[in-house]
């Protein structure tokens, strides 16, 4: 695999003293598994890029189990094959001190954000580049990530599970290397070695300062851990602490809700030979409820619309890229969460006409708020399965009674679905107060539809099972 480091701070070539390694010398550093080269294909005083060259060995790799030398034995190893999480391991080695943020000759240097690019031509990356861009856009990170084709000569077959991708920003350089440690095997999901108690000091470690404030800090803590479970929970309780945070606010690891291949070969990639085509990556559900609610919007001609409990923001940003939406506002009753809506805003780098569609406040759904009204739909996304059932008659009256739009859109968990996910038990989240049933949420829909002059259609999101339905359940409520 290849990384390249590219910034234009001038002088460039005090990179070098950053990463602790001469622009004008190739540097060979041996792996447990293979050799990893550090060189400079450009060094000039306005740019300046360092490479990261790591040559796997598979005989080495094999190796590295130190078995005793048996025939066989010495060149099977029970460890995946995890390209990323292999060069992850090379940076952790060839720049331990750059990713300590240490530097003898240029500490102030070392401590000021600089503009760098990074690159990596060849990037697993399990559900696609959508994926690159939920883990990096939220740290400051302009993303692009595009799909590597399984061969350019025959395109009928598809695309890869392999992404070129460029992070471009103004980062310390020690986060923008700590970051890529961190996210490389978040994104193949993968990693080439047993995980240990230690890895969570490791991760506690590299994701000091960003991974707690991250949106998507469960699914980098779980996917990083390889989802066992204990150093989950210790890894959420320390992030928890780190972030000055109540506990158990953090300690149970939300369920992942992104479709799982029951067929390992349906993950494969498609047959050369026999012409079959590769098995398009799974779109997660997150982002399968996002353009649910996106399709009912623009079906219903909702062009003012406000997300109440907009979390850290993910309908806003994607409401904001849309023109068609004139009017976008997202509150939250959680100051963090809209902290972490306006970060992850942030990197989108929005235009004046953006700008002036958007408000964001912090407000609660249980009081009247005249910032509610005036709006073509209300969004409640995932909100009021974290509402105390005693409290969700005012919530009824807040958004059907006083804001009173045209359209109002809910979705929450089916719980019926929940069997579907191994190893669940209890709700999908800590935080959840309750998860209904298909029958439960049609009840409690057409109640508060006839109390309020609403009608209501029900839309599954997700693939909707015959025996227990879809993982999310939607009403649509048209006034």
């Amino acid at each position: 695999m290849l990384l390249t480091i590219t910034t234009t701070v001038r002088p460039a070539t005090d990179l070098g003293y950053l990463l602790v390694k001469h622009p004008e010398r190739v540097q060979t550093f041996e792996q447990s598994f293979g050799t990893a080269h550090v060189f400079y294909p450009d060094a000039s005083p306005d740019r300046c890029t360092a490479a990261l060259l790591l040559d796997v060995d598979p005989i080495k790799l094999a190796k590295a189990r130190k078995t005793p030398d048996l025939s066989l034995g010495q060149y099977v190893n029970d460890r995946p094959y995890a390209a990323s999480s292999l060069l992850a391991s090379a940076m952790a080695n060839v720049f331990r001190t750059a990713m300590r943020g240490a530097s003898r000759d240029r500490a102030a240097l070392a401590a000021t954000p600089i503009p760098l690019t990074v690159t990596l031509p060849a990037l697993p990356c399990r559900g696609g580049a959508e994926a690159a861009r939920r883990l990096f856009e939220p740290l400051g990170w302009r993303v692009t990530a595009r799909p590597v084709p399984l061969d350019p000569e025959f395109p009928q077959w598809g695309d890869s599970r392999y992404v070129t991708l460029t992070l471009e920003g103004e980062l310390k350089l020690a986060d923008a290397l700590n970051q890529v440690y961190v996210l490389l095997p978040v994104l193949d999901d993968s990693k080439h070695y047993w995980i240990a108690s230690d890895e969570v000091d490791k991760l506690i470690r590299a994701g000091a300062g960003w991974l707690a404030a991250h949106p998507e800090r469960g699914r980098i803590t779980r996917r990083y851990l390889a989802n066992r479970r204990g150093l989950v929970r210790t890894a959420l309780a320390r992030l928890a602490e780190a972030d000055d945070r109540p506990e158990d606010a953090l300690d149970r690891d939300p369920i992942d809700e992104e479709p799982t291949v029951s067929d390992p070969a349906a993950a494969e990639p498609g047959d050369a030979e026999t012409g079959t085509e590769a098995a398009a990556p799974p779109v997660p559900l997150a982002e399968r409820r996002v353009q649910a609610v996106l399709d009912v919007l623009r079906a219903e001609e909702a062009q003012r619309v406000i997300d109440l409990g907009c979390g850290s923001g993910k309908l806003l940003t994607r409401l904001l890229q849309d023109p068609y939406f004139r009017s976008v506002a997202g509150t939250d009753v959680s100051p963090r969460a809209i902290m972490i809506a306006q970060r992850r805003l942030k990197p989108a780098r929005l235009t004046r006409a953006q700008e002036e569609r958007l408000s964001l406040f912090t407000a609660a759904l249980t009081y009247a708020d005249d910032r509610f009204h005036g709006y073509d739909a209300a969004v409640l996304m995932e909100v009021i399965e974290h509402v105390d059932v005693p409290r969700l008659p005012a919530v009824e009256r807040v958004v059907f009674g006083d804001a009173r739009p045209r359209v109002v859109v809910v979705t929450t968990p089916n719980a019926e679905y929940n069997v579907r996910y191994e190893g669940l038990t209890g709700f999908r989240h800590p935080d959840h107060r309750f998860e209904w049933t298909r029958a439960e949420f049609r009840e409690w829909a057409a109640r508060v539809a006839g109390a309020y002059g609403y009608q209501v259609r029900y839309v599954p999101v997700g693939d909707d099972d015959s025996e227990v339905g879809a993982p999310t359940q939607m009403g649509v409520f048209t006034r």
